[in-house]
C-alpha cells in the first residue's frame, strides 16, 4: 500500500471554492505509515461565517480574527506537502480549494491523491452512508473533535489502514490518481465596484458579510445584483 503522504482536511466557509474560504486546515505528514509531522492553523476567510458554519465546526468569528488569510500563508501549506500526494476523504474537495489559493498566487499545483471516500464506496457496500462520521464509528476509530481540520485529517489516516484490512488486494492501494481540478485565477474587485457597492450598502442601512477589499470581481457583481433584486438601486442623481 502506498505508505508516505501528507493527509489533508480543510474546514471552509461554503461548498465553493470560486466563492467561499478556507477557514482551517489541518496536515499530517505520513512516512513509512508513521506520522512524523502535523501542520494546524485557522485561517481568517474575511467575511462573516454563517450559523450553519459555526454550529458545525465550532469556529466562531472571533476565533478567526487576527488569523491569516490562506493568501498568506499558502507558500508554507505547499511547502509542507512537498512532493508527497494527498490523502483524505473526498480528497477533491480540499484540493479545490488548495489550488485556487495557488492559480491565485501563481504557484503550480498538481497533485496525485488517495480518497478514503472513493475505497469506502467499493469496499463497504453494506454501510448505507460513507462520510468520515460514520466510518469512523463503523471501524471504532476515535474521531477526536470531529469536523476540526487536524483531527479529521487523522481520522482520514487511519481510515485508509482499516480500509486496508478489509481488502488489502484492492487495486486503491497500490497507486495513487491524479487529482484533476481546472480553476481559473481571480480577477480582484474593481475601484468603480467598491464604490458602488459601498454607496448601496450605506444607502439601504446593510452590514456586509465580507470585507469590500478582499472580494473579487465576480463575486462583487453577485452581491451587487443580489442587494438591488432584494432591495433596489441606487436613486437616480439627475
Amino acid at each position: 500500500m502506498i505508505r508516505d503522504y501528507v493527509a489533508l482536511d480543510l474546514e471552509t466557509s461554503g461548498l465553493n471554492p470560486s466563492e467561499n474560504q478556507i477557514i482551517e486546515i489541518g496536515m499530517a505528514k505520513v512516512c513509512d505509515g508513521e506520522i512524523t509531522e502535523t501542520y494546524s492553523r485557522l485561517l481568517n476567510p474575511k467575511e462573516k461565517l454563517s450559523q450553519r458554519i459555526v454550529e458545525l465546526t465550532g469556529i466562531t468569528d472571533e476565533m478567526v480574527a487576527g488569523q491569516p488569510h490562506v493568501s498568506e500563508v499558502i507558500d508554507e501549506i505547499v511547502s509542507f506537502i512537498g512532493d508527497m500526494p494527498l490523502l483524505g476523504h473526498n480528497i477533491i474537495f480540499d484540493y479545490s480549494f488548495l489550488k485556487k489559493a495557488c492559480v491565485n498566487h501563481g504557484i503550480p499545483f498538481e497533485k496525485n491523491g488517495i480518497d478514503t471516500l472513493k475505497l469506502a464506496r467499493r469496499l463497504l457496500p453494506e454501510v448505507e452512508h460513507k462520510n468520515l462520521d460514520v466510518l469512523c464509528a463503523y471501524f471504532q476509530i476515535n474521531p477526536g473533535n470531529s469536523h476540526r481540520a487536524l483531527d479529521d485529517a487523522v481520522s482520514a489516516h487511519q481510515l485508509y489502514y482499516r480500509l486496508y484490512e478489509v481488502k488489502p488486494d484492492d487495486e486503491g492501494f497500490r497507486e495513487t490518481l491524479p487529482l484533476n481540478y481546472t480553476v481559473k485565477k481571480d480577477t480582484p474587485v474593481t475601484a468603480a465596484q467598491k464604490r458602488y457597492l459601498a454607496a448601496l450598502v450605506s444607502y439601504h442601512g446593510l452590514t456586509l458579510e465580507q470585507d469590500i477589499d478582499s472580494l473579487t470581481k465576480s463575486r462583487a457583481s453577485k452581491i451587487i445584483d443580489g442587494i438591488i433584486s432584494e432591495h433596489g438601486k441606487l436613486p437616480y442623481k439627475k
